[in-house]
């Protein structure tokens, strides 16, 4: 007899912690966009880990109806990773920031992209240290002023999007903690793809940073500021989807359709599966008078750590006689022990 497939609701994802973030935190949308993400992909409360670090996201795994360790600075990735490697049928997530996932913790995070470990990296971006009040972070800009840089920062920034993909990874996409419905759809989408998945997500911090993300996210510009790729879709943006983007040469070009000899037809086709990353890379560093690429930009399906791991140890079982302890005390060579002219050891060793 059939059982009737579980239909899992938000709720169940929630658990009864009390949410200790500032009120106003960009943190907040993002509980909310996975709750409802894992809702949609149905994955069951006790099939899911979530793993992080140490940094006001990295309280998180306090708030999810699931398996969770709040781990130490910048070893979320190793420990996730451990919990994959042991227990590939788990969905396990990756909750960290700008400063514990790519300061302390940058070794980690590429090196678990790089093996394509099954991962979901949820990576929140407000581009300041706000746990420990206010320092700059390994993605603040040059000339940031802070705490601990009072005159301004003299160095220039990681870009997530570009360790990601120079760490060869296969999944990486980009969403803004206001934008709660394609926020959802992205965090989906990281849950169904096999292997790293790195998921940036521009979050404000109204403390230490307020407004940093301000001149892409407001409502009064972001569409003109903003682009939301598709898999298979045109690459337009705009109020009224008015403008495209079009390679011109070996750059991109912002272009407004119908203007300057530009139609539809010039205008890209977002390919998310395509193996050479180089067009990813560029859409993915916009920046200036380009729009801000938001959405899935690479989803491309490769072998992955965990699954390699298990597969080669299956195929060096098959292939050793040990089946047990027994068979493993017999084996080796035969050694024995006499005294008094009588075998007092028969064994081998």
């Amino acid at each position: 007899m059939a059982t009737e497939e579980v239909k899992f609701q938000p709720k169940d994802y929630k658990s009864d912690q009390y949410v200790r973030w500032c009120p106003g935190c960009g943190d907040h949308a993002v509980l909310n966009c996975l709750h409802k993400a894992m809702a949609e992909v149905g994955v069951a409360p006790h099939n899911m880990a979530v793993i992080s670090g140490i940094g006001c996201s990295s309280r998180l795994p306090y708030y999810m109806n699931t398996y969770g360790f709040h781990t130490i600075h910048g070893r979320g990735a190793a420990i996730a990773t451990g919990v994959k490697t042991a227990r590939p049928d788990l969905s396990v997530w990756l909750i960290t920031g700008d400063g514990d996932c790519l300061a302390i913790g940058g070794n980690h995070f590429i090196h678990a992209v790089r093996r394509n470990v099954d991962l979901n990296i949820v990576l929140f971006n407000n581009k300041i240290y706000g746990l420990t009040k206010g320092q700059y972070s390994p993605t603040s800009d040059r000339g940031f002023v802070s705490k601990s840089s009072p005159y301004g920062t003299v160095e220039d920034p990681f870009i997530p999007a570009e360790l990601a993909l120079g760490a060869r990874g296969n999944f990486f996409a980009r969403v803004i903690d206001v934008d709660l419905k394609n926020t959802t759809e992205v965090l989906a989408a990281s849950a169904r793809h096999k292997g790293a998945s790195v998921t940036e997500v521009l979050v404000n911090c109204v403390i230490f940073n307020d407004g940093i993300h301000k001149k892409i996210v407001d409502k009064e510009f972001r569409a003109d500021r903003t682009i939301f790729l598709r898999h298979g879709e045109k690459m337009l943006f705009g109020k009224d989807n008015e403008k495209g983007i079009v390679l011109e040469g070996l750059k991109l070009k912002a272009v407004t359709i119908g203007q300057d000899g530009y139609t539809l037809d010039d205008v890209l086709v977002h390919d998310a599966h395509e193996k050479d990353n180089t067009l990813h890379m560029m859409l993915a560093m916009m920046s200036g008078d380009m729009p801000v690429a938001l959405g899935v930009i690479r989803d491309v399906d490769a072998p992955t750590y965990d699954e390699a791991v298990h597969q080669q140890i299956e195929e060096v079982q098959a292939k050793n006689p040990i089946r047990n302890l027994q068979d493993y005390l017999m084996s080796g060579e035969i050694w024995k022990v006499n005294y008094g002219g009588k075998p007092i050891c028969d064994k081998k060793s």
